[in-house]
């Protein structure tokens, strides 16, 4: 791995964190990308000081800003000569529906249409570099997620804005099994991860009283989030993975996802409806 660059979203907390803390354990170059630059930093000479790998980045990106996204990219494209792995991590989950200044609703851009734009931007170099990977982190939401759009091909958050959470997850699967028919030819692989439930702050988003059994039970009974970075390190490392593409893992294993996030046309239409949400250009990558 010491000679593989990886950029990890979100990884100046939680899963993300320990995801980059493992990988760099590897020797390979880890590009934290993240919104909060102030708590990156700190995380960022943790992990190195704890690794003793000097080869940790940092770098801005706000996954609710498409201008903020094709900074980012543009900055990767300039200084990385490779890109390996790129690992989708960051996500935020909303108890009330926000709108960006573009009004595209702020969970349903963080949690998918930021990295979708992002995944074009830098498919370029993941094709120069390959064989690459792509890991999305989703979870069991394909169960209950459901995405609704207008005549005009807008998103239509659903009434609750928890349950917007679970939609967007449930689109970060659709997109991934997309994905990985588009890059067949590639040599890149895709995947989508369900880490677990996990010990992290996310569940404080929750309302009192409804957070406080919540917030106890998953003291109890959830996993850190160390254990819950394994199965994006395994698909990150593993040779045993390295051919395995439009699946989606629990527990470092294959697992079962539903039926309608393997609609061959569903997902097409979806990735259509992205394309026109992100605004890609006509001089942008394509996949």
């Amino acid at each position: 791995m010491e000679s593989k660059t990886i950029i990890i979203t979100g990884a100046n907390a939680g899963i993300g964190k320990e995801t980059a803390l493992s990988l760099a354990k590897t020797g390979a170059r880890i590009i934290m990308a993240c919104r909060n630059m102030e708590t990156g930093k700190i995380c960022k000479d943790e992990i190195v000081n704890i690794t003793g790998n000097t080869n940790v980045v940092i770098k801005k990106i706000d996954l609710s800003s498409f201008q903020s996204i094709r900074s980012f990219a543009e900055d990767i494209k300039q200084h990385e000569k490779s890109l390996d792995i790129l690992i989708h991590n960051a996500g935020v989950w909303l108890k009330r529906h926000l709108k960006t200044d573009d009004n595209l609703d702020m969970t349903m851009k963080t949690n998918h249409f930021g990295p979708f734009l992002l995944t074009h931007l830098l498919i370029d170099l993941l094709k120069k570099s390959s064989p690459s990977r792509i890991i999305i982190l989703s979870s069991v939401s394909h169960f209950v997620g459901r995405l609704h759009f207008d005549e005009s091909q807008n998103y239509i958050p659903p009434c609750t804005g928890y349950l917007n959470y679970f939609n967007s997850k449930f689109a970060n699967i659709c997109f991934a099994n997309e994905l990985a028919n588009r890059l067949k030819s590639f040599n890149i692989t895709v995947n989508s991860v369900h880490p677990g439930l996990i010990k992290t702050e996310i569940w404080n988003s929750l309302p009192p009283p409804f957070s406080w059994p919540l917030i106890l039970v998953s003291k109890l009974f959830f996993k850190t989030p160390q254990e819950g970075c394994q199965t994006t390190v395994y698909l990150a490392t593993s040779n045993e993975v390295e051919n395995v593409s439009g699946k989606y893992f629990v527990n470092c294993k294959q697992s079962y996802v539903s039926k309608r996030t393997r609609s061959v046309a569903y997902n097409k239409k979806f990735w259509d409806i992205s394309i026109q949400t992100v605004h890609l250009k006509e001089t942008d990558p394509k996949i």
